[in-house]
């Protein structure tokens, strides 16, 4: 498994999405052969896999699945950057 230094529990601001990002990305140039997703398509259907079953991983983790969250503006971000320079 690949470590990380970022966490998605110290995102609390627009500009900390964009860091832990970062810190994927870096992850990925650094250790992508340790990631079980290695090339985007099945990051992306890794990412949809989880998605859906979220609600499972947010119980067993003894959280609420975030009623409220910003799921556009997710959206948005994915979208974007198949166009984005």
């Amino acid at each position: 498994m690949p470590r990380m230094t970022a966490s998605p529990d110290h995102v609390s601001s627009r500009e900390d999405p964009a860091s832990f990002v970062r810190a994927l990305h870096h992850s990925q140039v650094e250790e992508g052969r340790s990631w079980e997703n290695q090339d985007l398509a099945a990051f992306l259907e890794a990412l949809v896999a989880w998605i859906d079953d979220a609600d499972g991983w947010y119980s067993n983790a003894g959280h609420e699945l975030p009623a409220n969250g910003d799921w556009r503006f997710f959206a948005r971000a994915l979208r974007a950057a198949t166009v984005y320079e």
